[in-house]
């Protein structure tokens, strides 16, 4: 299938982060009330803006390159990140007095932050990683902070990551705890993923444990 295949876009193209940050936003208005720390529509609402600042700004480039730009939107992601984990503080604290019909609210509540985790630091990689999207194309624009196998075997100059593929970086360190294919070469790209994979490890083997123990 076309779709599926490695493609050379003139721009990142952006349906990829307008869907699965509607996939988040379902989610999110899917969690309980008593554990989201936040009023329910807040995080929603600022995935909203993730997604409308990004259709706004991102098809003219000059304004793609922006700085301002890029703080605005890793600004609404950092904030998004933090309000997720409260989400999984009040998790884990409930599981302590969680009864077996408190389970599947539990569970539920787990795959969510779970999901919106891999999701948002995808975002975080995507608008870090050389400059952001903006900028990885220019000619001698070097400042990566991860290693993608294509840039390794020499297709450097004429392949660019697109958001697909640092959710793929997102979703394998959340799930493996560690890189696979893409080296991390940066401090902070190496930080975010510590803490991705951190937190992925207090769901993975806490929250669904405990949950599951309950049922």
């Amino acid at each position: 299938m076309q779709l599926f295949r490695d493609r050379h876009h003139a721009v990142d193209p952006l349906w990829h982060v307008q869907l699965v940050l509607l996939g988040v936003i379902i989610l999110q208005l899917a969690l309980p009330d008593n554990l989201i720390l936040l009023p329910r529509y807040v995080l929603p609402a600022l995935e909203l803006i993730c997604i409308a600042t990004l259709q706004l700004v991102t098809p003219k480039r000059a304004v793609f390159e922006s700085p301002l730009r890029r703080l605005v939107i890793l600004t609404l992601i950092a904030a998004v990140l933090v309000a997720n984990v409260s989400s999984l503080q009040l998790v884990l604290h409930a599981l302590f007095t969680a009864g077996k019909n408190d389970a599947p609210h539990l569970l539920l509540a787990s795959a969510n932050i779970y999901i919106t985790n891999i999701v948002m630091f995808a975002l975080f990689f995507w608008e870090m990683d050389n400059g952001g999207p903006g900028l990885r194309r220019r000619d001698g624009a070097d400042t990566r902070d991860f290693l993608f196998p294509q840039q390794a075997s020499g297709a450097r100059h004429s392949w660019y990551p697109t958001f697909f593929d640092y959710l793929y970086v997102s979703v394998t360190n959340g799930t493996a705890f560690s890189p696979t294919d893409t080296l991390p070469l940066s401090r902070r790209a190496k930080f975010l993923m510590s803490i991705e994979a951190l937190v992925s490890l207090l769901i993975v083997v806490l929250v669904t444990a405990r949950a599951v123990n309950v049922l």
